[in-house]
């Protein structure tokens, strides 16, 4: 399938989802699911990711931690036995945190990265010779972050920056294969991914600071991504707020770098309220 053509539907693709255990990532193997597509999903607890996935012949559910090289293998190996291919890869599982860097512990930063970042590297690499096979997608579920690194949350902002780079110079290299690469940033979307970020010690914060019944839901956000997927599109930015932080901080940079302090020194309990 050329680069420009656009994929018809899911129905019998495989799409393998990384993270679905909740939030964006298990509405992305639900509406897989209802689209007639094989589903590959993963999680860290086998238990809570079966409970809360539809049964379905359609579905492999699989216990992996992204943030390990040989979950990730065995992940995709799982897949090609029981489906015999890969036609769309989504790299969903992330982690945030909230802590101002010059109290936060490295290992947090670390584990960001092991799992934003290396994760993606991870399960990329070990899918991309079906992907090949079948001129498929890849697809990174990045972030506001990637483009505008946001305070309070640097870790999760150089991680989510390493993904759209490492997935923006994969693209160049497969131009003339026939595989499409895309990257997504979701605005705030109703998750559990505030409530399970890190604190400046790597403790869950077990709270979010947001009003989440105001948010974007999941499964509106994983219908803007498996329709961009669907499109083949380069990148999706999503809601109105996402893309004016985006173009601000391409044009007048330092009208940004103000408005995002202010705006995040009114969330509650901010970290750069003790700064102010």
């Amino acid at each position: 399938m050329p680069q420009h053509e656009f994929m018809p539907s899911l129905h019998n693709k495989v799409v393998v989802i990384t993270g679905a255990s909740s939030g964006i990532g298990k509405a992305l193997a639900e509406r897989a699911l209802a689209l007639g597509a094989k589903v590959a999903a993963c999680g860290r607890n086998l238990a809570k990711l079966q409970a809360t996935l539809p049964q379905s012949d359609n579905l492999l559910t699989f216990a992996a931690d992204v943030a390990q090289e040989a979950d990730c293998e065995a992940f995709m190996a799982a897949v090609l036995s029981r489906f015999g291919g890969i036609d769309v890869l989504i790299n969903n599982a992330g982690i945030s945190m909230r802590a101002l860097f010059e109290d936060t512990e490295l290992k947090v930063l670390k584990e960001l990265m092991d799992i934003n970042f290396w994760g993606t590297v991870y399960c990329t690499k070990y899918a991309m010779p079906a992907i090949r096979q079948s001129r498929g997608i890849v697809v990174g579920v990045s972030s506001i972050a990637g483009y505008r690194g946001l305070p309070g949350r640097t870790g999760y902002s150089a991680s989510k920056f390493a993904m759209q780079g490492f997935l923006e110079a994969l693209r160049t290299e497969q131009l003339q294969s026939g595989v499409h690469v895309m990257w997504v940033s979701p605005g705030f979307t109703a998750s559990n991914i505030r409530n399970v970020a890190r604190s400046k010690d790597g403790t869950i914060q077990g709270e979010t600071p947001l009003e989440e019944s105001k948010l974007m839901s999941a499964d509106t956000c994983a219908g803007i991504i498996l329709d961009g997927v669907v499109k083949r599109k380069r990148t999706i930015v999503m809601t109105g707020q996402g893309k004016l932080v985006v173009w601000l901080n391409k044009l007048v940079p330092g009208l940004a770098d103000n408005m995002i302090y202010n705006h995040f020194l009114k969330e509650p309990n901010s970290p750069l309220q003790k700064k102010s």
